[in-house]
């Protein structure tokens, strides 16, 4: 058996109910809206999250926190990582990015501490712990922040 050969079962699809189209169709007059109210009328339309004039429930529930629209999001990477490339190599998040090291740039690169570090590396990144840096020139590397 393929995908082509699979037939729906009797009865899955339904023909659409045509409402409005005179007393023999047991869908006339009303169109099947009942006699009054909202949502008898035409053009009638309700957005998302109404609760019939009840308070709904994304205004009842207490707002939490503050969510700050300038907060930087570095894509983080320890110095214990590092130790994958050889000695000498520029470090540039170009680089991380092809190892696998980061999936996305973000906002910037930084570099942690956790770790220890056994190449010498020159590291191109925007932000770098103190720790970090003193594991780096350490071992003759350098950092370059920008």
């Amino acid at each position: 058996m393929r995908l082509h050969d699979i037939k729906r079962p009797e009865g899955a699809v339904k023909k659409k109910k045509r409402v409005g189209r005179g007393p023999g169709s047991g869908a006339g007059k009303t169109a099947s809206r009942g006699q009054d109210g909202q949502k008898s009328r035409a053009g009638f339309s309700q957005h998302p999250g109404f609760e019939g004039g009840q308070m709904p429930l994304q205004r009842r529930i207490p707002k939490v926190g503050f969510k700050n629209p300038f907060r930087k999001e570095y894509a983080c990477v320890n110095v214990q990582e590092l130790n994958r490339f050889e000695d000498g190599t520029e470090v540039t998040p170009a680089l991380l990015i092809e190892s696998g090291l980061i999936k996305k740039m973000k906002d910037g690169v930084k570099i942690l501490g956790k770790g220890e570090l056994e190449r010498k590396l020159t590291i191109f990144a925007q932000k770098i712990t103190k720790g970090a840096q003193d594991k780096v020139e350490a071992r003759g590397g350098e950092v370059k922040l920008g």
